[in-house]
C-alpha cells in the first residue's frame, strides 16, 4: 500500500471533523446535530461527544462517549489539563454529580473555559443506573453511566455563577455550620453534670457565638457592598417574618427566586405537595425534596408570619377550621409565602398582601 493510499485510509471521507466531512452532513442533520461541532462515531453512527466525570476526593474518573476513559488527580494542575483537553475536543456536554464540594474545582474550571457542564443530583443518576440494570458500582462504571445519562437525558448546562453570589453562599453556609455546632454544644451543656465540663462547654459556646456574630456582620457587609443583592435583601425584608438572616439565606441558596413561576419556586424549596393516587387508592399528598436549608429558614419566618401578618393568620385559621393538621396548614402558609416572595422579586414590589392571584 502506497503512502497516498494509507493517508486516504487514515482520513475516511465520512469523518465530520475533516474537510471531507460534508459527505456526512445529511446524516448529522438527520440526527439533529450541527456539522460544525466535534462528532465521534459510535457503533457505526455519528454522535456528539459526551463526557462523564465521577468525582472522588483525590481522583476524577473520566469517560467519553467515544469509549475512552482515564483517571486524573483531583488537584489544580490535573484539573487544568483535563479542562484543556475537553475544550480541545469540543465536548457537547460534561456531566458530573454534586459530591459534597469535591466537584467544585473542576466544575468551575469547565464553566470558566466555556465547556458545557451540568452538575446533577446523585439521586437522579442513581435511579437512572438502576433503570438500566447497572447494579455493580465502581468509579469507572459510574463515569460510563454518567456518559449515558448525558446522552439520553441531556440536562441543561449550568451557568457560570456570579462571584458575589458564591461568596454570599459560602458565608451563609458557614453560619449554618456554626449554628449546628452551637446547638450540639448547648445540648451537651444541659447534659453535663461536672462543673469543669460545664465551664469548658460554656467557653466553647461563647467562642462559637462570637464566630457566628462575626459571620453575620460579614454577610451584612457583603449585602451592602453589592447593589443588586442589597436591593433584593431590603425588598424581602418588607415581608412579615423575613429578616436579615432569612433574606441572606434565600439570596444565597435560592438565587433562582424571581426567575421562576410560583409553582416552580415552591417545588424548588420543597413545599409543593405531590399527589399519591393509583386506581381506587387515594393516598395523602406529601411534600418531597427541595432545598432543606431554605425550607428551614422559611419555616421559622412562616411561624412569625402566621402570628403577626393578618392575611396569613386568617389563611392559617381557615385551614385549621377545615380540619387540616397544624403542620399541614403551616406548610400551606409557607408555600404561599414562597410564592409571594418570588412574585415580589420578579416585579420588584414590596410586600403588600393580600395576593389571591398568587396562591
Amino acid at each position: 500500500m502506497g503512502e497516498q493510499d494509507r493517508r486516504a485510509e487514515a482520513k475516511p471521507a465520512g469523518n465530520p471533523n475533516s474537510r471531507r466531512g460534508r459527505a456526512c452532513e445529511p446524516e448529522l442533520r438527520k440526527a439533529g446535530g450541527r456539522p460544525g461541532r466535534k462528532w465521534v462515531k459510535v457503533m457505526g453512527q455519528y454522535t456528539e461527544l459526551f463526557v462523564g466525570i465521577d468525582v472522588a476526593k483525590r481522583t476524577l474518573e473520566v469517560a467519553l462517549s467515544s469509549g475512552e476513559s482515564w483517571t486524573v488527580n483531583n488537584d489544580a494542575a490535573a484539573v487544568a489539563g483535563l479542562v484543556k483537553e475537553l475544550a480541545r475536543r469540543a465536548a457537547a456536554l460534561v456531566v458530573l454529580e454534586a459530591s459534597g464540594g469535591y466537584e467544585r474545582e473542576v466544575w468551575l474550571a469547565l464553566l470558566e473555559a466555556g465547556v458545557p457542564v451540568a452538575r446533577v443530583n446523585p439521586r437522579d443518576t442513581h435511579h437512572f443506573a438502576q433503570a438500566h440494570r447497572q447494579l455493580a458500582k465502581t468509579d469507572r462504571l459510574d463515569a460510563r453511566g454518567l456518559v449515558l445519562f448525558a446522552a439520553q437525558i441531556r440536562p441543561q448546562p449550568d451557568a457560570l455563577p456570579d462571584a458575589a453570589d458564591e461568596q454570599l453562599k459560602e458565608l451563609v453556609m458557614r453560619r449554618q455550620q456554626l449554628t449546628a455546632m452551637l446547638t450540639a454544644e448547648r445540648n451537651r451543656h444541659q447534659q453535663a453534670h461536672s462543673a469543669a465540663n460545664r465551664r469548658g462547654i460554656q467557653t466553647v459556646i461563647g467562642f462559637l457565638e462570637r464566630q457566628r456574630k462575626g459571620i453575620e456582620d460579614a454577610i451584612e457587609k457583603h449585602l451592602r457592598s453589592n447593589a443588586t443583592l442589597h436591593e433584593i435583601s431590603e425588598l424581602l425584608q418588607t415581608a412579615t417574618g423575613v429578616r436579615r438572616v432569612v433574606a441572606g439565606t434565600v439570596l444565597a441558596l435560592l438565587p433562582e427566586l424571581g426567575r421562576l413561576s410560583g409553582r416552580q419556586a415552591a417545588a424548588l424549596v420543597g413545599v409543593a405537595p405531590y399527589d399519591r393516587k393509583s386506581g381506587d387508592w387515594d393516598g395523602r399528598s406529601h411534600i418531597f425534596g427541595g432545598r432543606t436549608e431554605v425550607r428551614c429558614a422559611l419555616y421559622m419566618a412562616t411561624l412569625s408570619a402566621v402570628r403577626w401578618d393578618p392575611h396569613l393568620r386568617a389563611f392559617y385559621q381557615r385551614l385549621i377550621q377545615r380540619g387540616k393538621e397544624k403542620k399541614v396548614a403551616l406548610t400551606a402558609c409557607m408555600r404561599k409565602l414562597v410564592v409571594m416572595l418570588n412574585a415580589m422579586v420578579k416585579t420588584r414590589t414590596p410586600w403588600s398582601p393580600p395576593c389571591p392571584n398568587l396562591a
